[in-house]
């Protein structure tokens, strides 16, 4: 495959997996409702490692991974269980607009301060550009200036949390295609989430929300975990490995558009102006972010 069809691929991926990611967050609200954060996030970890499994069956995929990577699994392991019960109960607090707002904005900024710190450089002027309009776009989509205090709401803060967590996790996953295929380490990633937020879930709790979770429940939790974490979040972790954490993440700035139409569609909430011109600023930061020189 040439290096332009190879680069397209992704980027449809991308923008599929980013459109995925954005309606996550009006499920996600409506599944936050069916119980208790660790027990949704168990059944969500659960799922995920039984449909990446049988993923990984059909494309006949080699399912092992190197043991000089158990440290970085477990690494990132800890840091997707911390991230996926941060986003449930996020939601059981906040707004899916305003995490998915805030999330999808502050990733790509701390991804690429998190690079920069690490390898003590400044940003270019192209990075500087870019994570300005994107910092930008995040704060006409959340009107700043009518709601900067709702920026340190409890739900908010769970959401930046989420962030951060999320933020280490990219640069983690940018190395798995070193000790294997990506969406192996996908498996055993969730495969350990579970069994860690397994620990933390009350006594029968995820099993009476099994027996009492109707059609809404069902499809909630199919599209969270198979539709957005095995297919879309697995497609950006093997992105990330091939293309790096920075580009990667650059393409979440395209989230809160789509979260804002997922909710227009899924919660009836109608998008209003600061949510059209928030999201088209978001777009041109990914344009910046990934244009090449010239």
């Amino acid at each position: 495959m040439s290096e332009d069809k190879e680069e397209k691929k992704f980027l449809y991926g991308m923008m599929a997996s980013m459109f995925c990611w954005g309606i996550s967050w009006p499920i996600g609200k409506m599944l936050s409702s069916y119980g208790n954060p660790e027990s949704i996030a168990f059944l969500r970890f659960l799922l995920t490692f039984i449909s990446l499994f049988f993923i990984l069956l059909v494309i006949k995929e080699n399912l092992s991974i190197s043991k000089k990577g158990i440290l970085i699994l477990i690494a990132a392991s800890i840091l997707m269980t911390l991230y996926g019960y941060l986003f449930i109960i996020g939601l059981t607090y906040g707004k899916a607009g305003a995490g998915g707002v805030l999330v999808t904005t502050l990733n790509p900024i701390i991804t690429y301060a998190l690079t920069m710190l690490l390898s003590l450089r400044p940003p270019s002027l192209k990075e500087a550009i870019g994570l300005f309009v994107g910092l930008l776009a995040g704060s006409v989509l959340l009107q700043i200036w009518n709601n900067s205090a709702s920026v340190f709401d409890i739900g908010n803060i769970y959401f930046i949390s989420a962030t951060i967590c999320w933020a280490g996790l990219s640069k983690l996953t940018a190395l798995s295609s070193r000790y294997g295929s990506p969406i192996s380490f996908s498996l055993w990633m969730y495969g350990i989430c579970s069994l860690m937020m397994y620990v933390f879930v009350e006594n029968d709790s995820a099993l009476s929300i099994i027996k009492s979770g109707d059609a809404k429940f069902w499809f909630s939790l199919f599209f969270s975990a198979t539709i957005t974490t095995s297919l879309a979040t697995t497609f950006y972790f093997y992105a990330t490995a091939k293309i790096g954490a920075n580009k990667a993440s650059s393409f979440i700035f395209l989230v809160p558009l789509s979260a804002a139409l997922g909710s227009w569609l899924i919660l009836d909430e109608f998008p209003v102006w600061n949510t059209i011109a928030g999201g088209l600023l978001g777009i041109v930061a990914v344009f910046i972010l990934n244009r090449k020189k010239a």
